[in-house]
C-alpha cells in the first residue's frame, strides 16, 4: 500500500491546531521539526536522553507531517487541509510560510519513519515519556513512567505545552484531587493527575478522534478506573466542582470560558491554562484575573507560557 506525506512548512504558534487539522483529516499521528530541538540545553535536571540529526529540521519554522493512504479522495482531503489551515488566519493565528508538500512514500517507510523523532525523553522531576515499542529503565524508585504510542495519539506529550502542565500537576495535585482535563488529546495529563494520586478525572474533548485516542493511552497506562474520558465542548453540562482544572488549548478558547472555569473549581483549587504563545500571556492573565483567580505562577517554555491561577 502507497501513503501520501503531508508536510506543512508553519510558525510554532500554529503547531497544535495544524496538528489537530491533519488528524480530522484522517492522519493517526503527526511528526513534528522543530529547530530550536538542536540548540535546546540537554544536559539539565533532567539529563540527556537522545540526540538529535540536523539535517531532520528545517533552518526556520517549523514543519508538521502526517501520512494519509493514497485514494481517489486525496485530492480533496488535501484541499480540505490547506483552507483549514489558512482560516487559522481569523483567530489570529500565525501560520508562518504555509507551504504544504506532498510526496509518496510505501507502507515499509511509513510504518517506521517517524520512529526516529521519539524516544524516551524525562520531562519532570518524576515523569518519563517512553514510546510503547522502546525499553526503558527507571532511573529511581520515584520515577513514573507515562507509555505513549504516537501512532494513535495527538502528540507525544513533549511538546513544551503539555510539559509545563505534567510540571504544574506535579506541584499541585495532592491524592483525593478530582481533576477536569479540558481538550484531553492523548490523555496524557489525565495520566499524569492519575498518577500522582487523584481520585477521579474527568477528560473531556470536542474531537472524537481524540476522545478514542485517549481511551487507549488510558487503558495503555492502566488508569482506567480513575478517568472518564468522554465527548464534549469545553465545560459545556459539567455541572460537578473540582480542585483542578487543566486547559492545554488555544489563548483565544482559554479566555472565552475562564468563568466557566471559576464555576466548577473549588475556593484553594487551581486553574492551569497552557498552549500560550508570549504574546497573548497577558490576555489570558487578565481574563483569569477577572473571573476571580489570583495569578500564583507563570512558566514560561521557549515562546510557550503556562499560568497558574488559585481560585479566591
Amino acid at each position: 500500500m502507497k501513503w501520501s506525506e503531508i508536510s506543512v512548512h508553519t510558525a510554532n504558534e500554529a503547531v497544535e491546531p495544524i496538528s489537530n487539522i491533519l488528524h480530522e483529516a484522517g492522519a493517526s499521528g503527526v511528526v513534528i521539526e522543530d529547530p530550536f530541538e538542536l540548540t535546546k540545553e540537554r544536559r539539565d535536571q533532567y539529563g540527556e536522553i537522545y540526540q538529535l540529526d540536523p539535517h531532520d529540521y528545517p533552518e526556520e519554522g517549523v514543519i508538521v507531517k502526517a501520512y494519509l493512504p493514497i485514494n481517489s479522495f486525496l485530492g480533496e482531503t488535501v484541499e480540505e487541509i490547506k483552507n483549514a489551515i489558512s482560516n487559522l488566519l481569523s483567530f489570529n493565528i500565525d501560520i508562518g510560510k504555509n507551504e504544504v508538500s506532498i510526496s509518496e512514500v510505501n507502507e515499509e517507510e511509513w510504518a517506521t519513519a517517524w520512529k526516529k523523532y521519539y524516544h524516551p525523553v524525562k520531562i519532570s522531576k518524576r515523569f518519563t515519556i517512553v514510546p510503547t515499542w522502546e525499553e526503558y529503565t527507571p532511573v529511581s524508585s520515584d520515577e513514573l513512567i507515562i507509555e505513549l504510542d504516537p501512532g494513535m495519539a495527538f502528540g507525544t506529550g513533549t511538546h513544551p505545552t503539555t510539559v509545563m502542565c505534567i510540571q504544574a500537576l506535579e506541584h499541585i495535585v495532592t491524592p483525593g484531587d478530582h481533576i477536569i482535563d479540558v481538550g484531553t488529546g492523548s490523555g496524557v495529563l489525565s495520566i499524569a493527575g492519575a498518577m500522582l494520586g487523584a481520585e477521579h478525572i474527568t477528560a473531556l474533548d470536542l474531537d472524537e478522534v481524540a476522545v478514542r485516542s485517549a481511551k487507549i493511552n488510558i487503558k495503555l497506562n492502566k488508569v482506567q478506573d480513575i478517568v472518564e474520558v468522554s465527548q464534549g465542548n469545553l465545560l459545556d453540562n459539567i455541572n460537578v466542582q473540582a480542585e483542578v482544572v487543566v486547559a492545554n488549548i488555544l489563548a483565544e478558547v482559554i479566555v472565552s470560558f475562564t468563568d466557566d472555569v471559576a464555576q466548577v473549581v473549588k475556593p484553594g483549587g487551581h486553574f492551569i491554562a497552557s498552549g500560550i504563545i508570549q504574546q497573548k500571556k497577558q490576555a489570558v492573565k487578565d481574563a483569569m484575573i477577572s473571573s476571580g483567580f489570583d495569578i500564583v505562577e507563570t512558566i514560561q517554555m521557549e515562546d510557550w507560557v503556562a499560568i497558574i491561577g488559585k481560585k479566591q
